[in-house]
């Protein structure tokens, strides 16, 4: 299974967030989610995981 990447660098924000988070598709989904609701005060929600899912990247091998 591809490896995803969540990278907060591409998205601009307030902090200049530089995290990058990798692993399963699920995995990512889930971290990115939290972090963007703990750092980024977005709100936890089925809409927002979708989002992340959606600008998720396979990692480059």
């Amino acid at each position: 299974m591809t490896r995803k990447i969540a990278d907060c660098r591409k998205y601009p924000s307030e902090m200049n967030c530089s995290l990058t988070i990798a692993g399963e598709e699920e995995e990512v989904v889930r971290a990115a989610s939290e972090h963007a609701v703990s750092v980024h005060q977005h709100t936890d929600s089925p809409e927002l995981r979708e989002q992340v899912r959606a600008t998720l990247e396979d990692e480059p091998a």
